[in-house]
């Protein structure tokens, strides 16, 4: 029998939320431990977001090079290394995993590499990667298990050995002909990437539009952007067979509006969606209970079933952003010290980072349509905004939803460059409950692409003068 080490708090997984509710109260003085399975600081900083948009970053020199003659620069020719774009990634993520265990120091958490699973109430049996079992118990558990890429049980698919975004961000080659299966974020992102890198890329989407919870306009640009990049992308289309090994050479069978055909590709990537990472963890003999979809169970404070036992992040249900994790994080650790913190009514924004990128925070029309909600729609061209001329970036535009019986914003979309940082701006004034006025009568600096503001709200009416 193996003698239990106990601690204030147990941390089963190291992403977003659970590092900093590890750090924050390790920096306390509560004895906490962190179980983690390998990727120290969590996917985000390792496999998902930071190395995507990295590469995501070295595909858009690649596309300035492939438009040298249009900012005056002559280049007799030019080829991808994707070696060289794998070393830039990974130094950066070496950097970031450096940084991960410098606070892990700092804090006084204990940082256990290996494989954690419930053996009894607030107690964990954990397998180190070295190969020594323990047994811990805590006061308080933390879970932050994460999320992986589903791949869907389709004929051959899991045979052919498809690429998630795990593998294709570790490619040091230049795939032939990527298909990418779904036309979500991940896949958008990604596809876009390889097509810069200098791959065909096929997208195929289940659904009649890409990216499905936003307007039919938005999805139309993308669609058009795609297009004009050389991106096939094959809509109302569902794959109903694999055979072949991605990296070499596959074929695809796909129904495409009730007609089959074939592909012929040289790799695969899956981008259909995310599976919590709750099975074999002995939840549920702990009393901790999950959903239908395997997300576990919890209060809109995150507290799961089982007494003093906290979710967080994806594989509570979260909306799936590093963001909202972190702000999972503040709900719990302000509740710990008698705050009173929910989930609920959160302002959310998001980025897909296509380019130019998609930003969106609050609601958008087909949402405020089934909400019954009435607005008044203020929309602008882009290339009406004159950073965007300098920036030789005049494709996209922006649109703002104003509720009809006030001047209270209700979202707020950007197809822009530099979109991101433009949502922000919004962001800030929704969530202080400011009317649109103040960013239709602001002075922004000329020229940014905030000053596009001025533009997209001067002919919208203001409702206290009305």
């Amino acid at each position: 029998m193996h003698e239990t080490e106990h601690y204030k708090n147990l941390v089963l997984g190291s992403g977003e939320a659970g590092k900093n509710i590890a750090w924050t109260l390790a920096k306390a003085g509560e004895r906490t431990a962190v179980v983690e399975r390998g990727l120290i600081g969590g996917s985000c900083p390792n496999i998902a977001c930071m190395p995507s948009k990295n590469i995501i970053h070295s595909a858009k020199v690649a596309s300035y090079f492939n438009r040298a003659k249009e900012f005056g620069i002559k280049v007799r020719s030019f080829s991808v290394d994707m070696r060289g774009v794998q070393i830039r990634k990974t130094t950066m993520v070496d950097g970031l995993i450096q940084l991960h265990l410098s606070n892990y120091q700092k804090s006084g958490a204990e940082l256990i590499l290996g494989n954690g699973r419930f053996i009894a109430p607030r107690t964990l049996e954990v397998i180190t990667n070295e190969g020594e079992t323990l047994r811990l118990s805590a006061d308080r558990i933390f879970l932050n298990v994460g999320t992986h890429a589903t791949v869907p049980n389709i004929p051959g698919l899991i045979d052919a050995r498809p690429m998630t975004h795990v593998e294709l961000l570790d490619l040091e080659r230049i795939p032939e002909h990527l298909i990418v299966l779904g036309g979500g974020s991940v896949g958008l992102e990604l596809g876009q990437a390889m097509r810069r890198h200098g791959s065909r890329v096929t997208i195929i989407e289940i659904r009649s539009h890409l990216l499905g919870r936003e307007d039919p306009d938005v999805s139309d640009a993308i669609l058009e952007l795609f297009k004009d990049g050389g991106i096939d992308v094959l809509l109302n289309t569902r794959l109903l067979g694999v055979s072949g090994t991605s990296g070499e050479s596959l074929r695809v069978k796909v129904d495409r509006a009730g007609k089959q055909a074939q592909l012929e590709g040289s790799d695969i990537l899956v981008a259909v969606g995310r599976t919590p990472n709750t099975q074999d963890l002995g939840l549920r003999e702990t009393g901790i209970e999950l959903d239908d979809r395997g997300y576990i169970r919890v209060t809109d404070r995150l507290q799961t079933t089982a007494a003093n036992v906290w979710a967080l992040g994806e594989c509570a249900g979260s909306p799936q952003f590093t963001h909202v994790a972190f702000d999972d994080f503040r709900v719990v650790h302000s509740n710990l010290n008698g705050g009173d913190r929910t989930t609920r009514g959160r302002l959310v924004p998001f980025c897909i980072f296509t380019d130019p990128e998609l930003a969106r925070v609050g609601l958008n029309e087909s949402e405020a349509k089934k909400l019954g909600i009435e607005y008044r729609l203020a929309i602008m061209p882009v290339k009406a905004i004159l950073r965007a001329r300098t920036l030789s970036e005049e494709r996209g535009f922006l649109k703002m939803l104003i509720d009809e019986h006030s001047n209270r914003i209700l979202g707020f979309t950007a197809f822009c460059a530099e979109g991101g940082e433009l949502m922000a701006v919004v962001q800030t004034v929704i969530l202080n409950g400011i009317p649109f006025t103040s960013l239709r009568d602001a002075i922004f600096t000329h020229p940014t692409m905030a000053e596009g503001l001025n533009g997209l709200l001067k002919d919208v009416r203001d409702i206290s003068l009305s």
